[in-house]
Order: structure tokens, then C-alpha cells, then sequence
């Protein structure tokens, strides 16, 4: 299984312009030794066994259902609302994703890149969370939540990428 490695946002990433506003933002990706597509990402991504539990937990909690077709119909250009999201902003190899209440990102970004001299793919998967204004002081600020739940959070992007690399890396029907 490739690595996954935090970083620099690249340039022309849709989750720039929050950086540049003082957002959280982070960005992880990993090489694969294959062409993969947008389409195909975004759907492993959101189709993944670990995607699906925070699928369930969002149907129960928030009422915000999801299904696979659903992911299949986001990660084509068919649909620009997708469990407690809906699209921001989407490009030919990256889709930006925002959440219900306007505080998170999700960012997904192909690109292809050189692996061992052979034609690949860079993965990457990325957030941001936007400060809110404390009524008392009127400052910008991340919030308690947010500090206590940063290490989570680290740790689950990391999971969510491998869960989705590792369906795009699996061998297909037919491969030896």
C-alpha cells in the first residue's frame, strides 16, 4: 500500500482560497502506480467501508442519508448535493465540498504524476475549517471542538485516504 504523506496545498487547489483567509486547512496524497480518474476517486473515496459509517452516522444523527449511486451520481457531475454536503466548486480534476452548517470543506484532487518511470496518479484529500467570530471578543476563532478534535482528525483523513486508495489499488476481474 502507497504512503501518505501531508502536503503543501498545490496552486490550483480549490481549497486555496481558504488558506489565504486564515482558514485550518490541511492536504494529504499518496502516489498510486496507476491512471485513476477524478470520477473513480471521488466514488472510491465516498464508497469505501469507512466513508460508509460516517455515511450511517450522518443518516442517523443529522438526517442526511446517503447511497452509493448517489456517490457514483457526485463523482460524475450528476449531482451537486451529497449526504451533508453540497458542491462549492468542482474543476476537471478536483471537486470542493462543503458542509451543511458553512464551517468545513472536503476537497478531492487528482493529478497524474510519475511513479517508478511509469504513468500514475496523485491522490490528494483535503479540509478546511472556518473560523467563527467569538460573540464576546468579536475575534476569529477555531473554537474548543475544533482544538480538541484536531488529532481525530489527522488521523481519520489518513484513514479515509487509505480505505479509498485501497479500493482503486485492489486488482480488477480478469487481473492475474
Amino acid at each position: 500500500m502507497p504512503s501518505i504523506h501531508t502536503r503543501e496545498l498545490p496552486a490550483d487547489a480549490l481549497l486555496g482560497k481558504y488558506r489565504e483567509n486564515g482558514a485550518y486547512t490541511d492536504c494529504y496524497a499518496v502516489d498510486v502506480g496507476r491512471v485513476v480518474s477524478q470520477a473513480a476517486y471521488v466514488e472510491a473515496f465516498y464508497t469505501s467501508a469507512v466513508f460508509k459509517i460516517e455515511r450511517q452516522l450522518l443518516a442517523w444523527f443529522v438526517s442526511k442519508p446517503a447511497t452509493d449511486h448517489q456517490a457514483s451520481l457526485l463523482a460524475n457531475g450528476q449531482l451537486d448535493a451529497f449526504s451533508a454536503w453540497t458542491v462549492e466548486g468542482r474543476a476537471a480534476n478536483q471537486l470542493l465540498l462543503c458542509d451543511f452548517q458553512g464551517r468545513t470543506r472536503s476537497w478531492l484532487m487528482r493529478a497524474p504524476v510519475d511513479v517508478n518511470g511509469s504513468p500514475g496518479t496523485r491522490l490528494y484529500f483535503g479540509s478546511a475549517v472556518v473560523p467563527v467570530r467569538d460573540q464576546r471578543t468579536g475575534q476569529a476563532t477555531m473554537g474548543w471542538v475544533f482544538r480538541a478534535l484536531l488529532g481525530f482528525h489527522k488521523l481519520y483523513s489518513r484513514v479515509l485516504m487509505r480505505a479509498a486508495v485501497a479500493r482503486l489499488v485492489q486488482p480488477t476481474t480478469g487481473d492475474p
